[in-house]
């Protein structure tokens, strides 16, 4: 199998990019003497999970319970699901529990965590679940020095069907940063925030074992990790546009991107057409107004590599996507009709989601044209049979 005989639109994931990338957040992480939990949010591929568990205690993070369940089918049994839980869905997480696995949840109100922990005494089992503290980005959790910390941790220390497994923040306002010292900035207030509220929680005689936090930006690039445990982040493995523009990799470390074909010319608007549009690669313009727009992705030969200079996905429809040139008429001729591009996205967790498949290659390899494997993808919100 080979990038130029692939149907288009396909993802492109390049195995030497993807593990060079996990084997630097490892050694960040280790570095300050902390866990690694990669977040599988984007990946969602046992294969990449396998990967950016090397060297590390091998518990994960996810999303979504479907993403618990996939992976839980797959032999893993340290999971985090870092979405505020409700009520509803803890029967699905018992189920997993049944098997063996340790699902870790969080909350951040106390009426629900006296909830789950009513229904883990219904169900005979005992739920882990952490506080979420909200270190700034105005999402989940609650504030660290709040009655409301304490109130959660009581009622989940005291309930018969729930244990006080910790604090866990995400300090998801390090993306608005836009130089390394205001990562690392956004990294220590996180810090602070999190042990802040285990201190207060271990003050008022509860147990609080782990200290959890993490985004990408910030576990590269936090200047200390004194009284954490552990750190998630997850788009590390793949990278994109936008984080390579706040810093946290280079556009050469970018493992993921869209395939497609070239299908049509319009020298008199000076556009190339291709088969990828708003559904292949998503419409998130999160490169907008930053010192490189990437309009809706940059532009790289079939083979991968740098990008094509000045070329960038301007406009997309549905399935049509528009390449116009920063320096006027397009390459049309290097481009030929029947040509494949490799598109690179600005937010590869909504572009990657909407594929079921990764097309395995190595640029550095003897043939980067060849696909070395296919590995599957699981998406969805639906139950997943374990």
């Amino acid at each position: 199998m080979r990038l130029d005989r692939l149907p288009t639109p396909a993802l492109v994931l390049d195995f030497g990019r993807l593990r060079a990338n996990c084997a630097r957040m490892t050694a960040a992480v280790a570095g300050r003497g902390v866990r690694l939990r990669p977040h599988l949010k984007t990946a969602k591929s046992i294969d990449v999970a396998r990967v950016a568990l090397e060297g590390n205690f091998g518990g994960i993070t996810v999303s979504t319970l479907n993403e618990a369940e996939y992976f839980a089918g797959h032999g893993i049994t340290d999971i985090l699901y870092a979405v505020g839980i409700t009520p509803d869905k803890l029967d699905r997480v018992a189920a997993l529990q049944r098997l063996g696995v340790r699902v870790t949840l969080v909350v951040d109100d106390p009426g629900v965590a006296a909830a789950v922990a009513e229904r883990g005494a219904q169900l005979d089992t005992v739920f882990h679940v952490m506080v979420e503290v909200d270190p700034g980005e105005a999402r989940g959790g609650v504030a660290w020095k709040s009655d409301a910390l304490i109130a959660i941790g009581r009622a989940l220390d005291e309930g018969d069907g729930t244990e006080l497994a910790g604090v866990m923040a995400h300090a998801g306002h390090s993306y608005a940063a836009r130089d390394l010292a205001s990562v690392a900035a956004v990294a220590e207030d996180e810090r602070r925030q999190a042990v802040g509220a285990a201190e207060r929680l271990r003050a008022a005689g509860l147990p609080c074992p782990e200290v959890s936090v993490g985004s990408t930006p910030t576990a590269l690039h936090a200047e200390s990790a004194d009284g954490l445990t552990e750190v998630r982040a997850g788009v590390y493995m793949l990278g994109d546009l936008f984080q390579a523009q706040i810093g946290s990799c280079a556009i050469d470390d970018l493992a993921v991107g869209v395939l497609a074909t070239v299908i049509g010319h319009r020298r008199d608007k000076g556009t190339i057409l291709i088969d990828a549009g708003a559904l292949a690669l998503s419409k998130d313009r999160s490169t907008a107004g930053m010192p490189l727009d990437a309009g809706f992705g940059l532009v790289a030969p079939a083979a991968g590599g740098a990008p094509i200079p000045g070329l960038t996905v301007d406009r997309v429809f549905q399935e049509h996507g528009l390449i116009r040139s920063a320096d006027g008429a397009p390459p049309f001729d290097a481009l030929p009709i029947g040509s494949r591009v490799r598109v690179l996205p600005n937010h590869v967790c909504m572009t990657a989601a909407m594929y079921d498949r990764y097309h395995l290659v190595d640029e550095a390899g003897p043939d980067p044209l060849a696909v070395a494997d296919v590995w599957d993808r699981t998406n969805g919100w639906g139950p997943v049979a374990v």
